[in-house]
């Protein structure tokens, strides 16, 4: 794809109307996943930002959509649910939503 071409599809992204029923915020600071698989395995990774509903992490593991995993982070720890993923700077960014 050309650098026009991208460009144009980044603008009609940003002119979506806004989906999520609540605000993100900026965040930063360690976040620990644990998948029950069924031995315990720990992921370390990064806060990318935070809502109300969920959080967005930046770690270097697989993590299968639509997988709980329990998280740990220094306002929250609960359980969530892997909804996305995709490989962003050399690294892995997931959402999670959280489920408890």
């Amino acid at each position: 794809m050309n650098r026009k071409a991208l460009a144009a599809m980044r603008a009609e992204i940003r002119s979506l109307p806004e989906r999520r029923r609540h605000p993100r915020s900026p965040a930063s600071g360690a976040v620990r996943l644990v998948i029950d698989d069924p031995q315990p395995v720990l992921v370390q990774g990064r806060l990318v930002d935070v809502s109300q509903s969920g959080f967005r992490a930046s770690h270097n593991s697989v993590l299968e959509t639509g997988r709980e995993v329990r998280f740990e982070y220094a306002a929250r720890q609960g359980t969530a649910r892997v909804v996305w993923n995709r490989v962003w700077g050399g690294r892995i960014e997931s959402g999670f939503f959280i489920t408890g």
